[in-house]
Order: structure tokens, then sequence, then C-alpha cells
């Protein structure tokens, strides 16, 4: 495990949900975890709406002042500085969608890279029309590490349609998973399943999620 976790993707693709289950693991490992909002950009889901649950583990959860609110304001609390200065907690950050949002992450890149101990993961849910296929993912790539500057080190495939998802479905993104792979030089670290159908995959990189509730 490193000790500064990120993820980014494009919108909708389950980052937040990812970042929340991540963050659990690592407290469950015994380990100080915090995890940071970084989403300026008007999300889907927010972190913070898994506080009670995460805070209740103990868990350290950073998140934008105005999370929850209709007020949207690209303000950072110094919190987040903190995180990635003081090497104290384990760290997982829950970037914003799509370069845009990766632009937030860019004052804290010179923490991080002089550090080194980190993982920045590529979330990507080929269900999703903007990702439907390697190719598309690839840009996505290429563009978040340019506007946040820190190379990603692994892909997360969270190929889903929420409700709906069954392993059959995951299965057949395994294939696109591959491809991206192999146009980006990236490993795919984890592939993300819910946890009634993990199970079925029956592979060694899956991840088992409890779909994150909103409380708001």
């Amino acid at each position: 495990m490193k000790r500064v976790t990120l993820f980014s993707g494009h919108y909708g693709s389950g980052k937040t949900n990812i970042a929340v289950n991540y963050a659990m693991k690592l407290n469950a490992l015994g380990l100080p975890t915090a995890i940071a909002d970084l989403d300026t950009v008007n999300p889907y889901f927010r972190t913070k709406d898994s506080e009670t649950v995460l805070s209740k583990a103990g868990i350290r959860v950073i998140s934008l002042p105005f999370a929850n609110t209709n007020i949207d304001l690209p303000s950072l609390s110094s919190e987040v500085y903190s995180l990635v200065q003081q090497h104290r907690e384990y760290a997982v950050l829950d970037i914003g969608g799509d370069d845009d949002g990766a632009y937030a992450l860019g004052r804290f890149t010179p923490f991080i890279l002089e550090e080194n101990n980190y993982d920045h993961f590529f979330v990507v849910n080929f269900f999703r029309p903007m990702t439907p296929d390697a190719e598309s993912a690839a840009e996505y790539i290429a563009d978040i590490e340019k506007a946040c500057g820190i190379k990603f080190t692994g892909i997360v495939n969270n190929s889903n349609l929420g409700e709906e998802t069954t392993a059959a479905l995951i299965k057949s993104t395994f294939r696109e998973a591959d491809r991206l792979s192999e146009l980006s030089d990236l490993p795919v670290a984890m592939t993300a399943a819910r946890e009634d159908i993990a199970e079925e995959l029956n592979r060694a990189d899956i991840f088992s999620l409890k779909l994150q509730k909103k409380y708001w």
C-alpha cells in the first residue's frame, strides 16, 4: 500500500465510491487513514455522503466546506496540505472528473512527487457514454496527466450499470480493460465489483465494493 492513493477519471466513472471503499480497506488493515474530497467540479456523489460511516470507523474526512449544498466554490481546506506534507496518515484523494477537476490536484503535486510514495489510479467505466472503449479512455488518461502533473500508475476497471450490474456484464469488459492497459502501458490494478457478485468473477484483482449511499 502506498501512503497516498489518488483516484481520477471521467465524470460518473465511480471514483468516489472506489475511494470510500479503499479508505475503508486501509482502515480495516489498522492503518491511520484520511480521505480528502478534491472534487471542485459539480460531482454526481461526494465523499461527504459517507462521512458518518467513515468517521464512525475512525477515518478522517476532509471535504469542501460547501459540500452537499447548492453552493459550488472551488475552495480547498488547508487540511489537505497537512495531509500531503506531514506523512502521518494514509491518504486517499478523490479527484474531480476529467482534466478540469484534475487541475485542483496540481497545487499538491510537488509534495506528492517529492515524497514519491503514491499510486494514481485511473477509474474507468466502459458503460459511460464518453468512455465506451479503450481509445476514448486513453485520451482522458493523457488529458488528466497533463492537467495535474502526476502520471497514472494503474487502471481500475469499474465498469457497471449500478444495481443492474451482473458478473457477466463486468466480464464483458475484461478485454477492453486489457486493451486500455496495452494502449496506456498501465496495469489493470483492480477490477471493482459489488460485493454480492464479486466472488462470481473469480479473479485475483477483484476489489469488492459496498455501494455508497446518499444521505442528503
